[in-house]
């Protein structure tokens, strides 16, 4: 791409984009006539109450139409995954960046995503699974660089003030990873990114325009002439369950709605390891036998085959983001629910053989690189070794209800990270099943053969390369990529603020006491999907075209195109991908609708 002027590159694709959305509005009127006889329930259906289901409907809504939000859970699980979440953004160029003298541009952002996406598949064929997965990579930066934060700020939404750092990369300039801090902790974490939107539906409700349909599963997409008119599927027994909370699948009746126009925003994979194994890719090695769960059981891809089997095209689904760093929750919400830790800089990572991993296998810095190398240990999981002082410091754990400083907006509970560590960090350490602590190594060492029950950690081996690396501590200068890697997230002020520890020798009996920890692998995104254009309408799997009346947004649609991250993700762009996705096609199927 040619250094050109951000704001006539941003200007420029948002004609295109906006170009979309006008066609896709053309055709699918031009499609009409085929079941404009038809009664219609509704000007538009939308299948899923996740975070780009309320984004599109409010869109829907404000434009006029009439709406029927469905989903199979109750509305305790109004907002699905993003309630869950850290709330985490990708904004470019940010005031928040500025105010922590960080130095970034729409074209250092669109070269990490270029970097990181490894986009390979036909991108320069309309036909091939990158061509519009490259074309809302484009937009999204674009987005990304400009309104999005003026959009979402003027929605009501505010961001913890130092800028995190997250997915360092691969350890060249033009590879993966983000160059500089962009990911953007919403104050409130994931509960205030649903909550703007989830009061626009709400008031959109009280004024006659939305209709929520809770427990309705939707089985098939009906088609009428080539068109997709409506949706057939069961109602499914009131349920009192919790959110988050597994629900009964008892049918209690059938349904069958007609709308000109069907959004569908129902959700990866997550939680289905039946499918996340059929799609797991050769590169990243054999799938595991055992792994933990980071979404709600509901988080089921039922959508994606009923989908394709109306027509629509699903692309790159064998790329996937799973995390390596999973903690088994001591009080789980959904089955097999798991944690992330999301660290720091400075504990050190071993197999499960007690072999330390190298360069980009470091805490924070490369996930899908360290998926593949704990997949090619043979073992399902593996450890960090470190201290009281660094998890103190460095460890936050992923999930609105794991942070109840930034979910509650309480400052001084947020403050007190200063003095000590967080509560649900120590609560972890005290009831979690993967936390060994110790006095000693060698007592260290025996915690974490008893816990696995395998007998592969070496004292002397494990001694050996702790001590090594301590011995690089010594002098400001190294040959050690990860101290490197230290010293340089101490010159950014946001990490030595809040993310990263004074450094120190991993044997100090002052940072004291050891810690290890054993990493689970966690499911959680769905990176390929739906095959979508730039206004949301899904493609046919035979011609290639948009099929008239279905579009897709969120996850579903691998966030936009069938795959807006490519191989990786450089974080906070999957809450990004539903907002930026489901406006997308919210405007494009109101303006259809016209």
């Amino acid at each position: 791409m040619e250094n050109s002027d951000p704001v006539t590159l941003t200007r420029r694709r948002a004609l295109t984009v906006a170009g979309g959305v006008l066609a896709g509005a053309a055709l699918a009127q031009a499609a009409f006539p085929a079941f404009a006889a038809q009664a219609q329930d509704a000007d538009a259906i939308v299948v899923g109450h996740g975070l780009a289901g309320l984004v599109a409907t409010a869109e829907l809504a404000a434009a006029g139409r009439k709406v029927l939000l469905l989903d199979q859970e109750p509305e305790a699980s109004l907002g699905g995954q993003a309630f869950w979440s850290f709330g985490g953004l990708f904004f470019v160029d940010s005031a928040e960046q500025r105010l922590m003298g960080v130095k970034d541009s729409h074209d250092l952002a669109w070269q990490d995503w270029l970097g990181t996406a490894g986009f390979d598949r036909g991108v320069d064929d309309p036909s091939g699974p990158d061509h519009w997965a490259y074309k809302w990579a484009e937009a999204y930066v674009d987005f990304a660089s400009g309104e999005k934060r003026s959009w979402l700020a003027g929605l009501g939404m505010q961001w913890f003030p130092i800028v995190g750092w997250a997915e360092r990369g691969g350890g060249l300039a033009d590879g993966h990873g983000n160059s500089v801090p962009r990911f953007h902790v919403t104050w409130g974490t994931g509960p205030a990114v649903v909550e703007p939107f989830e009061k626009k539906v709400r008031a959109a409700v009280d004024a006659g325009r939305v209709t929520f349909r809770f427990r309705h599963r939707v089985d098939e997409l009906m088609t009428t002439g080539g068109a997709v008119t409506g949706v057939r599927g069961a109602i499914l027994e009131p349920s009192g369950a919790a959110r988050g909370k597994p629900s009964s699948r008892t049918v209690v009746g059938e349904f069958e709605l007609r709308a000109p126009v069907v959004v569908v925003t129902s959700g990866g994979i997550g939680a289905n390891h039946d499918l996340v194994r059929a799609n797991w890719p050769a590169r990243l090695g054999t799938p595991p036998k055992s792994m933990i769960t980071g979404v709600p059981a509901h988080v089921d891809g039922r959508m994606l085959a009923i989908t394709e089997q109306a027509g629509g095209r699903i692309v790159n689904p064998d790329r996937m983001w799973h995390y390596t760093e999973g903690l088994q929750n001591y009080d789980p919400i959904w089955p097999d629910h798991g944690i992330r830790i999301l660290p720091g800089p400075s504990s050190m990572w071993f197999d499960a053989t007690g072999k330390r991993f190298s360069a980009p296998d470091i805490p924070g810095y490369d996930t899908l690189h360290t998926l593949k190398s704990i997949r090619d240990t043979g073992y399902d999981y593996s450890w960090f070794v470190t201290t009281q002082k660094i998890i103190a410091k460095e460890f936050a754990l992923s999930g609105s209800e794991q942070n109840p400083d930034l979910t509650e907006k309480n400052i001084w509970m947020l403050l007190s990270r200063i003095w000590q560590t967080p509560e649900p960090i120590e609560r972890f350490k005290e009831k979690g099943a993967d936390f060994v602590v110790a006095d000693s190594l060698g007592e260290l060492v025996a915690g974490m053969n008893e816990l696995t029950g395998d007998g592969l950690i070496d004292l002397a081996g494990l001694k050996r390369q702790i001590e090594a690396r301590d011995r690089e501590i010594d002098n400001p200068y190294t040959k050690d990529a990860q101290v490197m890697g230290i010293r340089n997230a101490l010159n950014y002020p946001g990490d030595t603020l809040s993310r990263t520890a004074s450094i120190h020798k991993i044997l100090d009996p002052g940072a004291g006491p050891l810690i290890a920890v054993r990493l689970n692998i966690l499911t959680r995104k769905t990176l390929g999907g739906l095959q979508t254009d730039l206004s949301g309408r899904v493609l046919h799997h035979g011609s290639g075209n948009p099929i008239p009346g279905l579009y897709a947004a969120g996850e579903v649609a691998g966030f936009g195109g069938g795959g807006v991250h490519g191989y990786r993700s450089l974080e906070g762009t999957f809450l990004g991908g539903c907002l930026f996705s489901g406006r997308q096609a919210g405007r494009a199927a109101a303006a259809a609708t016209a």
